[in-house]
């Protein structure tokens, strides 16, 4: 699938941007993204309201292999062929799963910090001290070497 066609898929949906992503595009509006375009097909984001659906159709969910198994991404679920002829239908689909993604981003928790083990804490404790004690202490001033510049070493030779 190249870029014009799916422009002109998504024309019923509205404005998308369409960016390179793995061996294909990724679709997003709003800034959300929420489709697929592989060579293995088109993929739309999907949840636990939209993935009934897709099983009623024959969809499978977005897969792939790794040298050592396939795994299988639950939250992309391939378009049902026969809507790539129905743009009025295909453009609902793309809202739902718009709606998906945004379900999944809220969803998503914040990040939490990292909990430091008493190891870090100890650690982290030595490391303030040290630092502590070396400001504590005065720094000690340069060894000065003074050396003679050429001028003077050439008038002491003179004189």
């Amino acid at each position: 699938m190249d870029r014009e066609f799916l422009i002109d898929l998504f024309a019923d949906f509205g404005p998308v941007t369409i960016r390179k992503m793995f061996s294909g595009y990724g679709i997003s509006a709003d800034g959300i993204n929420f489709a697929l375009a592989l060579r293995a097909g088109l993929f739309f984001r999907a949840d636990e309201v939209t993935i009934p659906d897709y099983e009623a159709e024959g969809s499978k969910p977005f897969q792939y292999s790794t040298r050592a198994k396939t795994v299988m991404v639950n939250s992309y679920w391939e378009l049902p062929a026969r809507l790539f002829d129905d743009s009025e239908e295909l453009a609902q689909w793309a809202r739902a799963a718009l709606a998906a993604a945004r379900r999944a981003k809220v969803k998503k928790r914040p990040k939490k910090r990292s909990k430091t083990t008493k190891k870090g804490k100890k650690a982290a404790t030595k490391v303030a001290a040290k630092l502590t004690t070396k400001a504590a202490k005065p720094a000690k001033a340069p060894k000065t070497v003074s050396k003679k510049s050429p001028a003077r070493k050439r008038a002491k030779r003179r004189g």
